[in-house]
């Protein structure tokens, strides 16, 4: 008797609660400096993008024919082009261009992709398999020649290259979500929700999206980097931004013309792209180390 009354006097331990996922994951993503560092620089560079006009007294497009092929020093940090204009400054407001295009070409792609994908996976029968035709004729075609053929029917612009990058990486958007959601709709949490009667809809947003949205977001940092990577290679051929509008690719190309006079112009334009496409990778790595399912409890 006495043992049973010790027993039930007995204070147990309280269970520590357990952190919840989207905690784990911060908390893994900020113990990879890796990540950690690319997220720090891709901050870097959207800030002084936006402020652009507050850290260099000079113009992008102004030049001075008496200050052309100047090399680096104090008054211009980068030199200057062969019109004279300060590359520091040019390389600042070309940063405004490419990360503008990634964020709106890959948002929109992201957005597109998502509900394609979500209904494709989630109801399947011939929307399913109209969706994955159509994707297949897309993923027979590399990205970057994709790119440049809608542009050639679209004309030159900064609006028709992130609806170029928009179009090609949609179906990469599409086919990730897709998989996920028919990984999920067998889930037995997903069937007792349609068991009680929930309609599609609210299951889709409220079941199967969440648990697509880890390859989401690393897939969103892949795409970001290649978004940047092909606006520069759709202006350096001719397609993208208009002169003299300042681009990364566009410098890049005016830059090869004079390498033997100048080779900053080019060496910074292509290393402000190296820099923003490792950044984007790295934080993509980090992103999918923090939240891979297999791991993300440790």
């Amino acid at each position: 008797m006495s043992i049973s009354l010790e027993r039930a006097l007995r204070v147990e331990p309280a269970v520590r609660p357990q952190r919840s996922l989207t905690v784990l994951a911060l908390s893994r993503l900020f113990r990879n400096r890796l990540a950690l560092a690319g997220l720090l620089v891709l901050g870097l560079l959207i800030v002084s993008a936006v402020l652009a006009p507050h850290l260099t007294p000079y113009e992008p497009t102004d030049m001075n024919i008496a200050s052309r092929f100047e090399p680096p020093s104090w008054q211009h940090l980068m030199g200057t082009d062969q019109f004279g204009r300060d590359i520091f400054t040019r390389i600042l407001y070309g940063g405004r261009v490419s990360l503008t295009v990634g964020i709106i070409a890959v948002g929109v792609s992201a957005l597109l992709g998502t509900i394609i994908g979500l209904t494709s996976g989630y109801f399947g029968g011939w929307w399913d398999l109209a969706v994955s035709r159509v994707m297949d004729v897309l993923f027979a075609f590399p990205a970057v020649l994709l790119a440049i053929a809608i542009m050639a029917v679209l004309g030159q612009s900064i609006t028709n290259v992130m609806i170029a990058i928009g179009i090609v990486n949609t179906p990469i958007f599409a086919r990730v979500t897709r998989a996920s959601a028919l990984g999920t709709r067998i889930q037995l949490f997903v069937q007792s929700a349609e068991a009680i009667g929930g309609s599609s809809w609210h299951i889709i947003v409220r079941h199967v999206l969440p648990n697509g949205l880890p390859p989401l977001v690393v897939q969103t940092t892949v795409a970001f980097a290649w978004a940047v990577i092909a606006e520069a290679a759709l202006s350096f051929l001719g397609l993208g931004t208009r002169p003299p509008t300042p681009s990364w690719g566009l410098m890049l190309n005016e830059g090869r013309n004079v390498m033997e006079y100048a080779p900053w112009e080019p060496v910074f334009s292509g290393l402000a792209i190296m820099i923003t496409v490792f950044s984007l990778n790295a934080l993509g790595d980090g992103l999918r180390d923090a939240l891979d399912p297999t791991t993300r409890a440790h």
